[in-house]
């Protein structure tokens, strides 16, 4: 999830944790929490709604709230089919059809919707999983350590703990040998193109922007979301800051540039100043990194301290530069083709040369 700022002139589910020791690879690990994503889970309804209001309580020089872009995987596990089989394959269950086995969040699509529609989120694509299909179905019939690890967490409906097991990779990238790469242009086809289908079913629009789960992407996948319709590449922050840029099947490339992470490190408000200050007078956007888990509080109240985190950063940027813009994916999008995005009944004009973006009213 993400929040871009410019200075004018947006799943992975794990149940409470079992005292029982795990083992893959001939290593074991108990199952005790000991990362803030042992607990990882899923938000509730009223963890977004909270997270919705903080948003409205904020605006920028035009009056336009902050729009966080939430990237979503669009289908699950199917917990419930996958067991009937003997955990023998991966199933899938789209996200438009309900969360799976014995998860339950009320009113929670509702209110990705209704933030959506009051125009505090933004919804991307993300994906359909986050691990790659290819390296479990490759454990599941290759390596019997990693088959009864696997059985084991799905047996108590949780697809995997990333940082315990590495080894399941990314969507369009499997880690290991003798697969090691990203998997082939067609197979990544195949799931964008599912992707698309299962957004447009649970959100009623199709995707324009993306994020490849832990950035792992290439010109493959880039070709297929531009088939696709993907208009805007979201970028992790990787060494300085780095301009956005538009590629050769013009998708626009976004770089983000502050990780945000109240769950697992204190906030240095000073430092992201100083961040947005190196970003504002290279006339870049400020894009803030956030992952879902902070604001989480099923299995431990991750919101309570970063709503206030997030509070106190935005308050700061506002008053620091009261001529701040709230952008989306698509504004700034709309930025770079046309030079121009509308905000509420204005067009705001900006010309763009050589990766810099300098902003002025019309």
């Amino acid at each position: 999830m993400e929040i871009r700022c410019w200075n004018l002139p947006a799943t992975c589910f794990i149940v409470e944790p079992k005292r029982q020791v795990l083992r893959s690879r001939g290593r074991s690990w108990s199952c005790k929490a000991t990362t803030p994503y042992d607990l990882y889970t899923l938000e509730t309804a009223t963890d977004v709604a909270s997270l919705s209001s903080l948003l409205e309580s904020h605006h920028d020089s035009m009056g336009r709230p902050p729009c966080l872009v939430m990237n979503f995987c669009l289908a699950n596990l199917d917990f419930k089919k996958m067991r009937q089989e003997g955990f023998t394959k991966l199933e899938l269950l789209p996200l438009s059809k309900g969360l799976p086995g014995s998860w339950s969040r009320p009113g929670l699509i509702e209110s990705y919707r209704a933030g959506i529609k009051q125009g505090v989120f933004y919804p991307a694509a993300h994906g359909l999983t986050h691990f790659c299909a290819d390296a479990i179905e490759y454990a599941l019939e290759e390596n019997q350590g990693e088959a009864d690890l696997l059985r084991i967490l799905w047996a108590e409906e949780t697809p995997y703990i990333y940082w315990r097991m590495p080894w399941i990779g990314y969507e369009y990238w499997h880690p290991e040998k003798p697969h090691a790469g990203f998997v082939s242009a067609e197979r990544q086809r195949n799931l964008i193109r599912r992707t698309y289908d299962f957004f447009l079913t649970l959100f009623g629009t199709p995707p324009t922007s993306a994020c490849a789960p832990g950035y792992r992407s290439n010109s493959d996948t880039h070709r297929a979301w531009a088939e696709f319709g993907i208009r805007v590449a979201q970028n992790g922050t990787g060494s300085g800051l780095k301009a956005p840029f538009i590629d050769d099947m013009g998708i626009l490339h976004l770089y983000r540039t502050i990780d945000f992470e109240p769950s697992q490190k204190e906030m240095d408000v000073e430092k992201y100043l100083q961040v947005a200050e190196g970003c504002f007078s290279r006339g870049l956007p400020l894009i803030i990194s956030i992952h879902s888990i902070n604001f989480h509080s099923s299995l431990k109240d991750f919101r309570t301290s970063s709503l206030a985190a997030l509070d106190a950063l935005l308050t700061a940027l506002e008053t620091k530069y009261p001529e701040l813009l709230y952008v989306n994916d698509n504004d700034v999008y709309a930025i770079a083709t046309q030079g121009t995005f509308r905000s509420r009944d204005e067009k705001i004009a900006v010309s763009a040369t050589h990766g810099e973006l300098k902003l002025c009213v019309v």
